[in-house]
Order: C-alpha cells, then structure tokens, then sequence
C-alpha cells in the first residue's frame, strides 16, 4: 500500500498547530560513549545538530511556540538554543526521566487546548513532495481523530533494522504489528495529538504508547506515510549511515 492508497473515508477537516513539544530528555544510551558527554539530540549530521533539524522542521511548518523538555546534560541544550531566534523555545525541565507520555503531561499547560506537533529529537527528517508537517495538518479529521502518526516504509527507511510498528487500513486507521511478524510501516517520531488523548493518563512516568492503545481500541489514532526520508539515528551505525547520505547528496553545505 503506497501513501497515495491512504485515502479518508471523509474529507480532513484540517488543524493549524501553532505548538509543539520536542522530546529532548533522554540519555540516548546505545549511542554511548558520544552520549556520555553529548546529549543526543546535540548530535551533528552535516554540520548541523538532529535538535536543529528539528527545530528547522517547525520553523518551515510555520510553529510559532516550541516547548523543549531537557533531563540528561540539559544544560547543554539550553545554552545551546540561547541563540536561536526562531521559533520560541520555552523549557520543561524534568527532575526524573518521564519517559514521553510524562514528558507531554508536565509540559501540555504549555501547548495550549488544540492540537500540537510531539517530534522526537534524535532522527532526521527530509521532506519530500511537500512540508511533512503540513501534510499532516490537511490530513487531520477532528471529529475522528485524537492522534495522527507520520509513518515512514520500514524497508526503506535508513539505519533502521527493526521489524515495523503498524499496519495501516485504506481509511488511514492503525493497528499494531502482531508479534514476530513484520509490518510495512515504522513510526517516524513525528506526530499531532489532541489534549483530550491525555485525559485520564496516568501519573509519573509513563509512554505514550499506553495512549496509542486506547485510541487504536477506539479507532481514533490515524496515521499518513512521508513520502521523503527518515533516518534512524539510534546508533552510532545509523548516525554514520546518515552522514554519508548528507555529505553525498549535499557536499560542502550544512543542509536543513
């Protein structure tokens, strides 16, 4: 099934974030040593860190407030970010690892009572026909949707040796991937959630993928496929793989 087979059943309403919470606390432990000294979202691909990157993600998508969530070597980010004029970056600091569904609580007095972008810090992400991110705002259905993923093909994607996350059905409605089986499709760690997935989360520490299976059990976590590349930077192998890439396909220029 290609990104153009995913059709709605109904047309999108759309959405128009104007925030977004960027995972940014982690320890990054398999990309240890670098990350023993370097959080890994301070990584560099091309000149540029996979935190920029993100960053410049939104920024092209028009997001005017970004919320920074900051636990191991945060002080680094920070100092870092100092400098940047665009978006707004405010901070949310964790005290204890919150894992990414705690990250999104502290932090959703921040994001406001509409939808909001959560993006993971610590891949990269090209755009391809058009801006990822504003595919996914005209894909957004309100009346049927409390999350939508940006999945990318599994078989295509770079420094990626997993086994997939979802199945997805013409309607663009999720399902996980049974055991020991291979799915199409990975999670790119882009997405758009609805305050009202958090009702009633738990509290402390928790992931988000506990939230994703009471929406899957509803039919209300959807999903669109990018159509440009993703890299899986979670080892130093990937983190090599896309250097490669970058510097190949754009030598000599610090490439957004």
């Amino acid at each position: 099934m290609t990104a153009d087979d995913l059709k709605f059943l109904n047309k999108p309403s759309g959405c128009n974030p104007d925030s977004a919470i960027v995972l940014s606390a982690g320890k990054g432990l398999r990309m240890r040593p670098i990350t023993d000294s370097t959080p890994k979202p301070m990584i560099q691909v091309g000149g540029r860190t996979l935190l920029d990157r993100t960053l410049d993600r939104l920024e092209d998508s028009q997001i005017k407030k970004v919320v920074v969530n900051l636990h191991h070597l945060g002080a680094q980010i920070e100092r870092h970010l100092g400098s940047r004029k665009s978006p707004d970056i405010v901070f949310s600091y964790e005290d204890e690892l919150l894992e990414t569904g705690g990250g999104v609580v502290k932090a959703l007095p921040q994001l406001g009572k509409t939808p909001f972008y959560v993006v993971n810090a610590d891949a990269m992400l090209l755009n391809g026909s058009e801006i990822a991110l504003d595919r996914m705002k005209s894909a957004w259905d309100d009346g049927v949707m409390d999350g939508l993923l940006l999945l990318h093909s599994t078989v295509e994607a770079y420094g990626y040796q997993g086994r997939g996350d979802f199945w997805v059905d013409p309607s663009g409605v999720i399902t996980r991937r049974p055991e020991r089986e291979v799915s199409p499709y990975l999670f790119t760690g882009t997405q758009i959630l609805h305050p009202r997935l958090f009702k009633n989360a738990p509290k402390g520490a928790f992931s988000l993928n506990v939230l994703y299976d009471k929406a899957i059990e509803a039919q209300r976590l959807f999903a669109i496929v990018h159509d440009g590349e993703w890299f899986h930077i979670g080892t130093p192998d990937g983190l090599a793989e896309a250097e490669t890439y970058v510097q190949t396909r754009y030598p000599g220029i610090r490439h957004r």
